[in-house]
């Protein structure tokens, strides 16, 4: 196992995404185990140290109105449903307060995103946002010039796929996710399946050259058996990318405060994962490398990125960055959070507004220094596998 380059906190003056201080984000404190690493749920009363309630948010007040540097964007996509031939099951979602989410006849356990024209357009900033962060580029692992099969779990709204046909027009490349959000007009060497990627995989064995994972935060209950199913589906010397990220908010100056909104979101999101089972701490507990090292994989590499939270860098391309991240976190909150929030934590509708409203007055304030770490492993399979 290797470590490629770990992220440096970016400063007012010049930011960077790439660096290679020490990450702030800690390695396993245990050897591997046989078991997966991956926690079951945990019971509701066991409130992770230092999160505030969702009471605490409607008690403290709004923020003052024009407290924060404001920054205005018309940043945006619409993006066209596809029905490819699918089950009718799979489009009877679930409504929670007017948003649709994924049918649980789709998957076994609960996924807290919505699938609906408003989360689709936050998904394609993101596709955006991931893009300027690589410089560009699709992915980091060494993948052969000429790959045959390629596969991007969790596509979304397949832009990532998407481009990925377009650069290698030879190849067969396939998008799966759980809902049929996909443009109908793609590449024709693309096509997108509804597929549950926790679930055992249908495809045959030592078939794809890449295999493509981002932003699944919360989304698998159990890592290892997926990081499984890839290896077997793999072709020996092909490889595996995964770029997630565990929410954790950080400062180079302290001018994140640890009962500010932006610094509470990992705590929240963490602690929700928990109590439904899918874990999202990612980071903290190394589940992208263990899981990997567990199931097979060999040349596994590690590279941290540092995304600005708002558009605070005085460097141009960061402060870009920041803007556009910040976009993303703000196009749809109410969807990414009405469920996780509201469903699993428990909070109350007021107490949700509440927390929405320090959250985003605190992603106008360019005072405050805060990014967020992006994390790349990528690994292969053995050329003897």
């Amino acid at each position: 196992m290797s470590s490629e380059g770990k992220a440096q906190l970016p400063t007012p003056e010049a930011a960077s995404p790439k660096g290679e201080a020490k990450s702030p984000t800690p390695g396993p404190a245990s050897p591997v185990q046989a078991t997966s690493p991956t926690p079951g749920p945990a019971a509701p009363g066991t409130a992770a140290p230092g999160l505030l309630s969702g009471a605490h948010w409607a008690d403290v007040g709004l923020p003052e109105e024009g407290a924060e540097n404001d920054w205005d964007s018309t940043l945006g996509n619409d993006t066209e449903s596809s029905t490819a031939s699918i089950s009718s099951s799979i489009l009877k979602y679930r409504t929670i307060n007017g948003r649709t989410y994924h049918s649980d006849s789709v998957t076994d356990g609960e996924y807290w995103g919505p699938n609906d024209e408003k989360q689709n357009e936050m998904l394609d900033i993101s596709h955006h946002v991931m893009t300027l962060l690589l410089d560009g580029k699709l992915y980091t692992a060494p993948i052969t010039d000429n790959p045959e099969n390629i596969i991007d779990i969790g596509t979304g709204t397949g832009l990532w796929a998407i481009d990925m046909a377009d650069e290698f027009p030879d190849c067969n490349v396939i998008g799966t996710d759980l809902s049929p959000n996909q443009p109908t007009w793609v590449p024709p060497n693309l096509r997108f399946e509804i597929n549950d990627a926790s679930k055992e995989w249908t495809y045959q064995p030592n078939f794809f050259d890449f295999i493509h994972m981002r932003w699944l935060t919360g989304a698998i209950r159990d890592w290892t058996a997926v990081y499984k199913e890839a290896y077997r589906c793999l072709k020996p010397g092909g490889w595996i990318e995964h770029m997630d990220s565990s929410g954790d908010a950080l400062s180079h100056d302290n001018s994140l405060a640890d009962d500010s909104a932006l610094k509470q979101w990992g705590k929240i999101w963490q602690e929700g994962g928990k109590r439904l089972g899918n874990p999202v701490d990612l980071l903290p507990a190394n589940l992208q490398e263990i899981g990997m090292k567990e199931a097979g994989f060999v040349n596994i590499t590690k590279k941290d990125y540092l995304i600005p939270a708002s558009p605070w860098p005085k460097d141009e391309k960061q402060k870009e960055l920041g803007l556009y991240f910040s976009t993303t976190w703000t196009a749809d909150l109410e969807g990414v959070c009405q469920f996780m929030f509201g469903n699993v934590m428990g909070w109350e509708k007021e107490e949700i507004s509440a927390y929405f409203t320090h959250l985003k007055s605190e992603l106008k304030d360019t005072s405050i220094h805060a990014s967020v770490i992006y994390r790349v492993v990528y690994a292969q399979k053995p050329l003897d596998a």
